[in-house]
């Protein structure tokens, strides 16, 4: 047996998927999966009940027995016929009611695990996106054939273990061979179900890929450049490689199925034939009854039919549990960054932030990116971070807001090392900008409000929020004003055009609400601000930042900015170069001694002041 991805999976494994998926159904609704079992036991007998009424049926006619043994006969199969009719509507209606509860439990469990992955390596791996993804489909297809679809399982048991005990007394020998007809098929259909997911597996990152070339012959972000360059033919026949190699490697399972299903088919056919022949020859010879002989034929084709359908289910249920192996992956992963034991607080900050001979690489394939780091953050003071793309200033951040570990060395607040309190603990006392921020598809006031969750619904908040990062005029002059959509995502076609239905914003607008977002986080022990003004334009830039200075002033804070005029007011200001401390010191310091500050600093002003070129002077 094999794992979606190919690798081999025990029997113990499947055990205990199958377990831990009957669990889920059971927790999800004790009362529907009793009746879904009463109507499995109910619906499995009906199949040998009808055939011995039958049998009684006919044999009463030819025979000419009293009138009683017919009526019995015919209300047992009328009140069978009944059963048959109505049985099956009710099992899909408890079905489909189960499956949406099992499914429900699933999503909560899967969300639950995924939001508890407090870091961002799993998220930047992958290898483990792909197991979220496909932990996320498996809730909704995977686990219905190995729970509620196996009460079809149990029924076909039922049904066969009453057939076969109905044929074993027409006919011993015909019994064995049904059920050793029975090991053929199910050995071929196992090694076509573990084809299968190992199929999927290869469609899978076919598909992908398929996806995404796709899309960007559409998608808004690419398409400006994607029409400029003349990209998108070139990127048409990517696409149609991956398709076309999806499609041969479905075709050549499809025809492996092809060739086993007939053979078994043929082996069935084979089988219900020379089964007949025997009984109308043992019928000929006086050794059997019209009635055994219609019950002998009726028997063994709903045996051979409830066993057909049994062998489907369970191989149907071992590719799911193969599939399910994604779900159980993540919900039972362990916590991705060291659990701190207790429930520990940090102190106030009043001492400030230690980073002690701090080393970090995102995994042992990767070089160092910071290397030896030893860094104050006074409390109460500004400090800024520059330096070159990949000097490390945004892993730096990163490990402050504890998204990754340090690799060697400690990040102490006022001397607790930030490990030893609970995640939830430390980020509870900052405040951050993101340069990649968010844009929530929720109200104008939802996205600033979710900045503090419990202060969602204070408006006074909210709009004071808004005002300080200089977005609250623009909030307030949409058309329903802070409960106006962000977004049109959730709207048809038709209410597109509509702006009382929801509008975008523009870039910097966007980047005001994020910086708003930060400041609904009043009274944070640390606020980090990450390229906090790079959408915007430089009268906005000069107000934010001065807004910046304002909502900084005595607070402790670290800001990481490519515009040096930015900066150049932080109390410090740490320089990287190859994840090691360059410079450190003001503003004025740092250009006296001339280094890469100085050198950043000047190549930037000089932009501004370049001679020769009109309106410079």
């Amino acid at each position: 047996m094999f794992e979606p991805d190919g690798g081999p999976v025990g029997a113990r494994e499947l055990f205990r998927r199958s377990r831990d998926a009957w669990r889920v159904c059971r927790q999800s609704g004790r009362l529907l999966v009793t009746a879904q079992v009463v109507l499995a036991l109910v619906a499995g007998l009906s199949s040998s009940t009808v055939t011995w009424f039958t049998k009684v049926l006919v044999d009463g006619l030819v025979q000419h027995r009293p009138s009683a043994v017919l009526i019995t006969a015919v209300g047992g199969l009328a009140g069978a016929g009944l059963v048959a009719a109505v049985q099956p509507r009710v099992a899909e209606y408890l079905k489909a009611q189960l499956n949406r509860r099992v499914t429900l439990t699933m999503n909560d469990r899967l969300f639950t695990a995924v939001n508890g992955f407090q870091g961002l390596s799993r998220f930047e791996n992958p290898a483990i996106l792909d197991r979220i993804r496909a932990a996320q489909q498996s809730t909704s297809s995977a686990v219905e054939p190995t729970t509620t679809g196996m009460f079809s399982a149990g029924q076909d048991v039922i049904a066969l273990g009453g057939l076969l005990v109905t044929v074993s007394l027409i006919a011993p020998v015909m019994t064995v061979v049904i059920v050793m007809s029975a090991i053929p098929v199910l050995f071929a259909q196992l090694s076509l179900s573990r084809r299968y997911v190992r199929t999927l597996a290869t469609l899978a990152s076919r598909g992908r890929r398929q996806v995404l070339f796709s899309s960007l012959t559409s998608d808004v972000r690419a398409v400006k450049e994607v029409r400029l360059l003349g990209l998108g033919t070139f990127f048409k026949h990517r696409m149609l490689a991956e398709l076309v190699a999806a499609n041969d490697a479905q075709q050549e399972l499809d025809r492996r199925q092809l060739r086993v299903q007939s053979l078994l088919s043929l082996l069935s056919a084979l089988i219900s034939a020379g089964g007949l022949l025997w009984a109308v020859w043992s019928a000929y010879d006086g050794r059997l009854s019209i009635g055994s002989v219609s019950a002998f034929a009726a028997a063994v084709a709903a045996a051979q039919a409830s066993l057909g359908g049994l062998v489907a289910k369970l191989t149907g249920a071992h590719r799911a549990l193969l599939t399910l192996g994604y779900y159980f992956d993540v919900v039972r992963m362990a916590p991705d960054l060291p659990q701190a034991a207790g429930d520990a607080r940090l102190p106030d900050l009043r001492y400030g932030i230690d980073l002690r001979d701090v080393w970090f690489r995102y995994d042992e394939d990767h070089p160092w990116v910071l290397r030896g780091l030893d860094l104050h953050i006074p409390a109460g003071r500004a400090v800024a971070l520059v330096g070159l793309n990949g000097a490390g200033k945004s892993t730096l951040v990163k490990l402050l807001c504890r998204f990754y570990d340090p690799t060697r060395g400690a990040i102490l607040w006022d001397g607790v090392d930030i490990r030893a309190v609970p995640v939830a603990e430390l980020r509870r006392r900052l405040g951050v900008l993101f340069q990649d921020f968010m844009q929530y598809d929720l109200t104008a006031g939802e996205n600033v409000g979710v900045g503090d969750l419990p202060n969602l619904d204070d408006p006074r908040r909210v709009s004071g929020a808004a005002r300080a990062a200089g977005v609250h005029d623009k909030l307030a002059s949409l058309p329903n004003g802070y409960d106006t959509m962000l977004s049109r995502v959730f709207f048809r076609e038709a209410d597109k055009t509509d702006p009382d239905k929801g509008v975008m914003l523009s870039g910097g607008q966007w980047q005001r609400v994020a910086l708003a977002r930060a400041f609904m986080r009043e009274g944070r022990d640390l606020l980090i601000l990450d390229e906090p003004s790079s959408g915007l334009d430089a009268e906005a830039e000069h107000r934010i930042h001065n807004r910046l200075r304002e909502h900084r002033a005595g607070r402790t804070s670290v800001l990481i900015s490519h515009r040096m005029s930015a900066v150049r007011e932080a109390d410090r200001i740490v320089v990287l170069a190859d994840g090691r401390i360059a410079e450190l010191g003001d503003h004025e310091t740092l250009m006296r001694h001339g280094g890469h500050y100085e050198r950043l600093f000047s190549l930037q002003a000089a932009g501004y002041d370049r001679p020769g070129v009109p309106g410079h002077r």
